[in-house]
């Protein structure tokens, strides 16, 4: 099978110019990584070259080593990823270490993967671990009302967690484990990327202060309904802010409790504080 052809790979393009649409990636903003499955890499070995130089990962994920990721490129733009998959996304293999990688397909034209790889294998990393295996995505996107946000409220997890699940009924469905934040820090480096999967332990969400949003999960499909769930709450905070400082009604933290009764989910009661 083609590369461009396989199910995995179409679905990636199509998160990415669902995401482009959607305004979250403007210019080269953004980036989206997908780890990929044993018979999915079997099906389209025919077209990988091994022929590239490893390079340095810049961290250490030991419990990825040998697997194969689909990533987007450096200083590529998520508008032309359907235009010319091949120029603007890659596929990557890691070596026995975990420490080093080589192109095995894409980039044609030139470039490296996306300068946040180390924050998207260290959260890939801590997923895989957490879940089994279950979870192979991670996306980082510039959703607007999440990052105005981050300039009004407390930077902790427990305050965004509990606006954002007020705003509409299916968020705490949705992230029932809540939203973690990072504070304001330089990006593409290892610092952020440790803070960042420090998070991802807890949190299937991470927001980064004045930059945007992290997601993980086990497809592409819940992955970018999650984004868009958070953001679309993240638009209602900014619409009802904008209107009144305060609230006259809202959802209680005893509505919280019967709303996690009759869906089955569990709410960490450090987000059902009263105010």
């Amino acid at each position: 099978m083609k590369v461009l052809d396989a199910e995995f790979v179409q679905g990636f393009i199509r998160l990415c110019d669902d995401g482009f649409h959607q305004n979250w990636h403007e210019r080269n903003g953004g980036n989206l990584s997908y780890r990929i499955k044993d018979e999915e890499i079997k099906s389209i070995e025919e077209e990988l070259t091994y022929t590239q130089p490893w390079q340095a990962i810049g961290t250490s994920v030991p419990n990825l080593a040998g697997e194969y990721f689909l990533v987007t490129g450096s200083g590529k733009y998520f508008r032309n990823v359907i235009l010319d998959p091949a120029a603007n996304i890659c596929i990557i293999q890691l070596d026995e270490t975990g420490e080093n990688f080589r192109i095995v397909w894409g980039l044609v034209k030139g470039g490296r993967p996306t300068s946040e790889l180390p924050s998207h294998l260290m959260n890939l990393e801590v997923k895989k671990l957490a879940t089994n295996g279950r979870y192979r995505v991670v996306y980082h996107a510039h959703p607007t009302n999440i990052i105005a946000l981050t300039f009004i409220l407390p930077l902790e997890d427990k305050v965004f967690t509990r606006e954002l699940w007020e705003m509409a009924t299916e968020c705490p469905v949705v992230f029932p484990d809540g939203v973690g934040v990072v504070g304001w820090m330089v990006p593409g480096g290892r610092e952020i990327a440790v803070a960042t999967s420090e998070l991802m332990k807890k949190y299937d969400v991470a927001i980064w202060a004045h930059h945007g949003m992290f997601c993980s999960g086990e497809d592409f499909d819940l992955t970018f309904g999650l984004m868009h769930t958070v953001e679309k709450s993240a638009e209602i905070l900014v619409k009802v802010l904008s209107i009144s400082p305060n609230k006259r009604q809202t959802i209680s933290p005893r509505n919280f409790r019967e709303l996690a009764k009759d869906f089955k989910v569990t709410l960490p009661e450090e987000f059902l504080y009263e105010k």
